[in-house]
């Protein structure tokens, strides 16, 4: 004897939710107008930098000469002339810096993550190393600039020079990539790991080969976010390196310029030249660091993992 079960008529299920108190909404609607207005407060001032930086150094940001020839020759109060000195300056000072630190704060990354907390020995030494990248971390410029005077000059003999600021911009650096590195490596799903290991894989071919390709788009967007932070530094090349309104290719000797370092010494030239070169150095450095966003963006999207 089988039974039968009547159908059930589906218009007649009706879904039931639950209601949302009045004052529920009224709160909900406050916290969102109170977010919204304290986002758009803090969209004010930059907002307006960024407008006010447009306005006053478009104008010399716009000839040609700016970017294909430097203050050499110059009078402060003559207009024209450019700043690729102070770009070059700027470039070959961060680019040194970057080629030095990446490695370091890379290795040390990938050592916190895949090995600091195995063994007792390990785990106190990722501990101690964990401790000085937060102290690098909290470092203002001026200190790591005076750091490495004390050291490179003062102790070593050697002259100022466009490749002391690298060193002090190094200080700066390593604790942003190793930081950034360290939090892609940890999104890093552990089957992969454990997948890698299973098959027979070594630690050291799995981190290179599975571990670094799944979060190098994180990493990248990392160092160049690190190297748009010390590309404006300012008290680097104040004490370690001489301002020159000429373009130098040697950084081990010389005086050499950078768009921070020009925007400081035209601050006492009272003049119309002056204004036009502190603003329109302004405008080159903010071009400078949103072309290498953009290259970052670009090689953050090339390089994520493809999913099918």
């Amino acid at each position: 004897m089988s039974i039968t079960t009547p159908p059930v008529d589906a218009s007649a299920i009706k879904p039931t939710f639950t209601n949302i108190s009045a004052s529920r909404k009224i709160r909900n609607g406050l916290a969102t107008t109170l977010v919204t207005l304290s986002f758009l407060i803090a969209l004010v001032p930059l907002v307006w930098v960024i407008v006010t930086v447009l306005v006053r150094g478009l104008a010399p940001v716009l000839n040609p000469d700016w970017w294909l020839q430097s203050l050499n020759g110059l009078l402060a109060r003559q207009q024209g002339g450019g700043v690729y000195h102070a770009i070059y300056g700027t470039l070959a000072q961060s680019l040194v810096a970057a080629v030095i630190a990446t490695p370091i704060g890379i290795m040390v990354a990938i050592y916190l993550v895949e090995y600091g907390g195995r063994g007792k020995a390990t785990t106190r030494l990722s501990k101690a190393t964990t401790f000085m990248v937060d102290i690098l971390t909290g470092v203002p410029s001026i200190v790591a600039a005076l750091f490495v005077y004390a050291v490179w000059i003062s102790i070593l003999g050697m002259g100022r020079s466009a490749f002391a600021v690298s060193l002090a911009l190094v200080l700066l650096m390593v604790p942003v990539v190793v930081r950034s590195t360290e939090e892609m490596l940890k999104i890093v799903p552990d089957d992969l790991r454990e997948a890698s290991y299973a098959l027979g894989v070594p630690k050291w071919r799995t981190i290179l080969k599975i571990v670094i390709p799944t979060a190098l788009s994180g990493m990248l967007t990392g160092i160049v976010l690190a190297l748009a932070r010390i590309m404006g530094e300012t008290a680097p090349v104040l004490i370690l390196v001489a301002y020159a309104p000429y373009i130098n290719f040697n950084l081990f000797s010389g005086n050499m310029a950078s768009l921070p370092l020009l925007m400081t010494v035209e601050r006492s030239n009272p003049t119309a030249a002056g204004s036009d070169r502190i603003w329109g150095s302004a405008l080159t450095l903010i071009l400078l660091i949103t072309i290498f966003q953009l290259i970052a963006a670009a090689l953050s999207k090339l390089t994520a993992p493809k999913t099918k």
